[in-house]
């Protein structure tokens, strides 16, 4: 996703550097016109803006407060964009510890996936100063449709746990329904036609319910992504005294694919577990 985000930054006219972990994920922007620098701190060195997306908390951390990260580089007046999921905890803290040397940080997690980066339609939900999102969301537009501050550092993160709880408990919704609809001795492909012209219809049920009775599971985002997305959304439930009961039995479903060894499957792979634990036969996946 990151590589086609940088990507609408370069092809919109930007003067763009980048730094990878892996020098092959770098190759086609390099190839394009970008420049490479060895470490986050070389980069942040020339630039006025630095995004960031990696993986999880700690490799934001890492990246951002490390060795070589960029708070050794960045100068003040500078702002650094953080745009994976990650805890907003970890966000306030690295936020802060960026603003006492006078620099500055948006967290601004995405939604839309592959697709949605390689189209520059994600939606992107930002929190920080009203005046740092002003200054960047001229650099949003190149990468997303739906761009909106919902508050604070922090927020961003808060926005895309509750995004991704919606979807991780729709998506098992849809999961044990068509799979019901199976073993009840309906068409799965024709329920989901049905369901999508109803109330029940989703953007979850028409992408997933569709690799579902596809047996498509080679799409899409990894469930390992979600499954770390899942440890953040209970970690903040647990903090905070409230129940998540949904979240819980997703994590459950999500921990039976990761104990597989199928984490980098899509997730519509949940409709399979549900398949083991009722000794449904699977027909052939794609």
């Amino acid at each position: 996703m990151g590589r086609h985000m940088a990507g609408h930054l370069l092809r919109g006219g930007h003067t763009l550097g980048v730094y990878a972990r892996r020098a092959d994920s770098a190759a086609p922007l390099i190839a394009a016109g970008a420049t490479r620098y060895d470490t986050p701190a070389a980069l942040a060195e020339t630039c006025d803006v630095v995004f960031t997306i990696v993986t999880a908390s700690v490799d934001f951390e890492q990246v951002a407060l490390g060795a070589d990260g960029l708070i050794h580089g960045a100068r003040p007046g500078s702002v650094v964009v953080d745009m994976e999921t990650i805890s907003p905890v970890v966000a306030r803290a690295v936020a802060k510890t960026l603003e006492a040397k006078g620099i500055a940080m948006l967290d601004a997690p995405v939604s839309g996936g592959p697709m949605g980066a390689e189209q520059a339609t994600l939606s992107i939900m930002v929190g920080g100063k009203p005046e740092v999102f002003e200054r960047i969301k001229p650099l949003f537009a190149c990468m997303g449709k739906t761009i909106t501050r919902v508050g604070d550092i922090g927020a961003g993160q808060v926005t895309k746990a509750c995004n991704q709880l919606a979807l991780l408990v729709a998506a098992q919704g849809v999961a044990e329904s068509l799979h019901l609809a199976a073993r009840l001795g309906a068409d799965p492909v024709k329920v989901r036609e049905v369901l999508l012209g109803g109330i029940a219809a989703s953007r979850v049920m028409e992408l997933f319910g569709k690799r579902m009775v596809d047996r498509n599971f080679e799409n899409g985002i990894d469930t390992r992504l979600y499954h770390k997305d899942l440890g953040i959304i209970l970690g903040l439930a647990h903090e905070a005294g409230l129940a998540t009961p949904g979240a819980a039995l997703v994590m459950q479903q999500i921990n039976a694919l990761m104990g597989q060894g199928r984490g980098r499957d899509d997730l519509a792979a949940l409709i399979t577990v549900l398949e083991a634990m009722s000794g449904t036969a699977p027909q052939k996946e794609k």
